[in-house]
């Protein structure tokens, strides 16, 4: 995993941070057994948010899974190994997921599994470099980049609507787009948002980072 940096924000609260620079160390887990006893992350009264290839920097409040033994991660699990074994279908109300997807070979995977485990009408907040940034290429472990269609094809009404129902991304799994945020490099967080929209359309390394909420919709098929 890339190193995790909090510098931008949207475009409705233009404000900018320097970057931070996360140490990883590696040092043994909290709560992980050898026997790989996933029960105890399971609580019967709190509703279970996790954060999906986590490193250290896991969100507070969240139960972190990584395949790497670092500190903060609660779960070492390496997250392409289909089904996930430490939660049970329709049981997660949150997941987040920073700068993991653009390195996971198998996405539409991933996006399944999402979709089993989350209680119905919850959400995954997903975060990546833009694809029109120098942090979508810099990074020899990136497998791809992420747009802002990537995730329409998990939707089944926009895959309809350009007569493409027939792909696999689809099959058992349904998403809204609830929401989509641009992560603007410093030097464009304070102009006008006409300027901005232009330069995001036309130029390279405006927007650093995306941010999709998708919300779980619909039955199986």
């Amino acid at each position: 995993m890339e190193e995790k940096t909090n510098v931008f924000t949207n475009s409705n609260d233009i404000t900018s941070t320097n970057a931070i620079s996360t140490d990883y160390k590696e040092v043994p887990p909290k709560h992980v057994s050898e026997e790989e006893d996933f029960s105890k992350f399971k609580p019967a009264e709190e509703l279970i948010r996790l954060d999906l290839g986590c490193g250290s920097s896991k969100r507070e409040g969240f139960l972190g899974v990584d395949k790497a033994r670092l500190e903060g991660v609660d779960i070492v699990y390496d997250l392409e190994v289909f089904p996930w074994p430490f939660v049970v279908e329709n049981s997660v109300f949150e997941i987040f997921c920073s700068h993991y997807v653009e390195h996971t070979k198998d996405l539409i995977g991933f996006m399944k599994e999402c979709y089993r485990i989350l209680m119905p009408q919850c959400t995954v907040t997903i975060v990546a470099p833009y694809c029109a940034s120098i942090r979508a290429f810099q990074d020899p472990t990136h497998v791809r980049m992420i747009t802002e269609n990537t995730f329409n094809y998990f939707n089944r009404e926009w895959m309809k609507s350009i007569s493409i129902e027939h792909y696999d991304s689809i099959d058992n799994c349904n998403f809204s787009m609830e929401s989509l945020r641009y992560y603007f490099n410093p030097e464009w967080v304070n102009r006008g948002d006409e300027a901005r929209e232009f330069a995001r359309k036309h130029y390279f390394n405006v927007v650093m980072d995306i941010e999709f909420v998708l919300r779980k919709i619909g039955e199986k098929k």
